[in-house]
């Protein structure tokens, strides 16, 4: 229990074990407030002040600086624990990263430039960097177009895929060469420029059904894999009525009347003249998330694009 008029300096110090010059830096900052001052000019704390000196001491321990501290006042300070947590597991798994990075270089034997680069590319690897590539790479491609920009949005994870924790040496160079890429501006400009009627016509439209979409693409998907399971070449006679029912859907999504020649032509001219830079976008995601390539969907794809060169045109018009 605190003397009637308070502790000093000195009493606190003797209590907490923390040295008098470090309490009265900490009154004089604002973290750690006098209450009151003797008639000889002495500060003066109370019981209050002792628990929060402990306080201080814990929260420095955890690495919180004392602008947040000396702000905490009445705040939810589970909720600067939490921020703090984050912050020390942020330092781990990047410590994890270099660790990795740093062992796996020393194991292939003499360092070379290219190994220097690559460990002075480690801090590009972070959340807040990765996030600020995705909006400079969403605006840019979005165009303002904000159909397109919140379809873009929900592929953010997907586009670029965080690092593991302790990622190897082709995961890293994989991930240095998609930020590379997602910063080209030439390559930003060609899926800007990709499918742009597609998106005209849905630009500003609050409702646009994106979960609709994922559902056809899946059926599109799925209807191609299932005649790659089967062993349906794309050229053949038994690939015909399994496009017929893929460009249906090709027709229903882009909003076209019907399939037909001119409709099949401008689906073959997009697969034709799909930037092969795309591929290789997908292809890093597969290597750094060290999943098989290629994916379902592009071997869905592939099939297609063969078996609309195959078929230009529909049964019924054939």
């Amino acid at each position: 229990m605190a003397p009637r008029d308070g502790y000093t300096i000195g009493q606190l110090a003797r209590l907490s074990g923390l040295p008098v010059k470090t309490i009265r830096f900490y009154s004089d900052v604002g973290v750690l407030p006098e209450r009151d001052r003797t008639a000889a000019g002495y500060r003066l704390y109370g019981e209050e002040d002792l628990a929060r000196l402990e306080l201080i001491r814990t929260l420095r321990e955890v690495g919180v600086d004392l602008a947040t501290i000396r702000d905490l006042g009445e705040r939810d300070l589970r909720q600067v624990l939490s921020l703090q947590l984050r912050t020390v597991e942020t330092q781990l798994t990047a410590l994890q990263r270099t660790r990795a990075v740093l062992r796996a270089t020393l194991e292939r034997g003499e360092p070379s430039e290219t190994d220097l680069r690559r460990l002075n590319s480690l801090g590009r690897l972070g959340a807040a960097e990765r996030e600020a590539l995705m909006d400079a790479f969403v605006s840019e491609v979005g165009g303002g177009n904000r159909a397109r920009e919140r379809w873009l949005t929900g592929l953010r994870e997907a586009m670029v895929p965080d690092l593991p924790p302790e990622p190897t040496i082709e995961q890293l160079d994989a991930w240095l060469e998609l930020a590379e890429l997602l910063s080209d501006e030439d390559y930003r400009a060609v899926l800007r420029r990709d499918d742009s009627g597609f998106w005209d016509r849905r630009d500003r439209s609050e409702d646009t059904d994106f979960d609709g979409w994922r559902k056809v693409n899946e059926e599109i998907a799925g209807t191609a894999l299932a005649a790659v399971d089967q062993g349906v070449e794309p050229g053949s006679a038994a690939a015909e009525p399994i496009l017929d029912r893929v460009v249906a859907l090709l027709a229903e999504m882009h909003g076209v009347a019907a399939d037909g020649p001119g409709f099949r032509r401008t689906l073959t001219r997009a697969y034709e003249e799909h930037d092969p830079r795309a591929v290789r976008h997908w292809e890093l995601v597969a290597k750094i998330r060290n999943t098989p390539w290629p994916p379902p969907q592009t071997i869905a794809h592939t099939w297609i694009a063969q078996a609309l060169s195959a078929h230009p045109t529909p049964r019924s018009t054939g």
